[in-house]
């Protein structure tokens, strides 16, 4: 094991605390204090995880996040406190994969950690493509382009969106989608998956409160239609 964790928070003895714990479990941990350091350091240690904090001096967790999806669709997980569980659902918004509430247990940070390794990494080994209207999914190469135009999906909205154009016009619980993604290492809620549909369908669709794809059936849940579908 050899994936290397970018650790960002602007308290020392809680890097030095992360870096002690996921070392002993094989991990290569690189640190940052600010998110502009957190910026130049993903820029040349390419982490395969990013562990983000919210608040900190300078540039904090939201501005990292709004920069960094510009550059890198690598799975970040917000770390927050529980009484700002509202901070890390607007991290959810701008892009990250996952969050964890303090105080938690290393051993469920660790898990989460594999699970978001699993989603960047798990099966880009299978060639298969998918289309649906003017949204072609290539999952050998891990791209989606919607109208020729290529989209850039967190690992985590990638899976979603193939778990639905494996089944079209099929409508998913959103208990079914949690279950359908905890094999791929969601460990989220359904709220949470709300938030994650949100964002998809924002990156998709010309008008997102009027969807052509991703529509959500009342009372059920999620499923996707052909464009000309109506």
């Amino acid at each position: 094991m050899n994936e290397t964790i970018l650790v960002v928070d602007d308290q020392a003895n809680v890097r030095r605390l992360l870096k002690d714990y996921l070392s002993s479990q094989g991990y290569r941990v690189v640190q940052a204090g600010d998110g502009q350091t957190a910026l130049f350091t993903a820029r040349h240690e390419h982490p395969d995880v990013v562990l983000l904090d919210i608040m900190m001096p300078g540039m904090d967790g939201y501005q990292f996040l709004n920069a960094y999806r510009k550059e890198s669709q690598t799975p970040v997980i917000v770390i927050t406190a529980k009484e700002e569980e509202t901070d890390a659902v607007l991290g959810l918004e701008l892009g990250a994969d996952d969050y964890v509430i303090k105080p938690f247990r290393m051993r469920e940070l660790v898990a989460r950690i594999r699970a978001a390794l699993r989603r960047g990494y798990g099966k880009q080994e299978v060639q298969a493509f998918l289309r649906i209207g003017g949204i072609l999914l290539d999952k050998s190469s891990h791209l989606v382009t919607v109208d020729d135009e290529p989209v850039n999906l967190t690992p985590l909205e990638f899976d979603l969106l193939e778990t639905l154009m494996r089944n079209p016009g099929k409508v998913f619980t959103r208990s079914e989608l949690v279950d359908k993604l905890f094999e791929s290492g969601f460990t989220g809620l359904e709220s949470t998956l709300n938030v994650h549909m949100r964002n998809l369908r924002r990156k998709i669709e010309k008008d997102p409160s009027k969807p052509d794809y991703l529509e959500t059936v009342f009372g059920v849940g999620y499923r996707i239609r052909q464009a000309e579908e109506k």
